[in-house]
């Protein structure tokens, strides 16, 4: 990574390491964990809570379009302070909601925090600031955004085995305000450089861009791929706990997962320089498909289901940064925060459906295991499609 000066901008990476640890960690991966209890103790069904959840997803898709521009335009400090408290302020409504409507209100409120502070502004921060060594600046948050789960799954698994939900989220919500609006109000203050020029398709405005074919053809894998990988994300505890395994284990086969998304990351850089951006999108997606068939398949033992949960973390860290470098990989980084903004909204719309579905689907499906068979096949349509979604560069 190149030689960063500035003591305000070499305060950026491991500010956002420990915000987006924190912010997915709290905001995020909390909920699979607790909301097993939130059902037993307030009667709502899981259909009813994993839509207020998706809501908060579908709110983040929509509003990040908007935030990606302001990033483009402002810089990310004043976006991303006020998401974090604005998340802060969500967990609250949650934790004290009397009913679903509340309950509902406090989820939407989550989705503006998400939109504002999660992976898409983190990376539109990076890409400009770090330009043109950005890839191992992405890395390095992502390698630890992947902790988040490893770190919050079991640790809000003890808070809630001593309080009840409750209490837990309205200590999660103390822990985000402390950690993510000072280091968000202190850490990205540098100046905010102007836009780099187009490296290609420099004919080529943000709107023909997203009108064309493989960028269509790109936000439907991603879609596609983000709807069965965030349906096994939120099923995977009900999974276990329906195979016989305890709270405990499931948490800690969710946050061992984490940990595989951290490996993961670390040999992208590899990867990438070894395959071309359109063979490296199929081979992740499709084995993002393979694993999930995998978890369909292995009942156990739990070591086994271990091991398979690492290594679809594993896939998934490498997705993310596939994700997060399909942009600038394509187009270029001139307009990055609109382009990503509009690429990521259909697929975090997607994975906003994807809790909600799996739980009205699996029933009639059969179970978990044989909703897991569906997810991987549509993995693998994905992987169809993003053959696709190659740019022609020539000029």
């Amino acid at each position: 990574m190149r030689l960063v000066t500035d003591l305000n901008t070499r305060a950026v990476l491991p500010a956002l390491c420990a915000t987006q640890i924190t912010g997915w960690g709290v905001v995020y991966y909390a909920f699979p964990v607790l909301n097993p209890e939130i059902t037993a103790s307030t009667g709502w069904s899981t259909t009813a809570t994993m839509a207020a959840f998706s809501l908060a997803l579908v709110v983040s898709g929509v509003a990040g379009i908007r935030v990606g521009r302001i990033i483009d335009r402002r810089g990310p400090r004043t976006v991303m302070t006020a998401g974090s408290a604005v998340g802060a302020a969500s967990l609250v409504v949650v934790g004290l909601a009397p009913n679903l409507p509340v309950f509902f209100a406090g989820w939407a409120l989550a989705g503006f925090s998400m939109a504002a502070t999660f992976y898409q502004p983190a990376f539109a921060a990076l890409t400009r600031w770090f330009a043109p060594d950005h890839v191992r600046a992405l890395t390095v948050v992502t390698l630890a955004g992947g902790l988040a789960s490893t770190v919050f799954a079991p640790l809000t698994a003890a808070l809630a085995a001593q309080h009840t939900w409750r209490t837990t989220y309205l200590v999660l919500a103390v822990v985000l305000a402390v950690i993510t609006v000072p280091a968000h109000a202190l850490a990205l203050r540098a100046p905010w450089p102007p836009a780099p020029p187009a490296a290609a398709h420099a004919d080529e405005t943000p709107r023909t861009i997203v009108r064309g074919r493989p960028f269509l053809l790109l936000g439907l894998a991603f879609t596609l791929s983000a709807f069965a990988m965030y349906a096994v994300v939120f099923t995977l505890v009900p999974l276990l706990l329906e195979r016989g395994y305890t709270t405990g284990q499931a948490a800690w086969a969710l946050g061992i997962g984490g940990a595989g998304q951290t490996l993961g990351r670390t040999l992208y850089a590899s990867l990438a320089r070894h395959t071309g951006t359109t063979t490296r999108t199929v081979v992740l997606i499709a084995l993002g498909a393979l694993t999930t068939a995998a978890l369909a398949a292995v009942p156990g033992p739990y070591g086994l289901l271990i091991a398979v949960s690492l290594v679809a973390g594993v896939v998934r860290g490498n997705l993310t940064l596939l994700q997060a470098t399909a942009v600038t990989e394509r187009w270029g980084a001139t307009h990055y925060g609109r382009l990503s903004g509009i690429l990521g909204a259909p697929a975090m719309t997607a994975s906003a459906l994807a809790p909600f579905a799996a739980a009205l689907l699996a029933p009639p499906l059969g179970g978990i295991p044989e909703l897991f068979g569906v997810l991987a096949a549509l993995g693998a349509a994905a992987a169809v499609v993003a053959l696709g979604t190659t740019v022609d560069t020539r000029t």
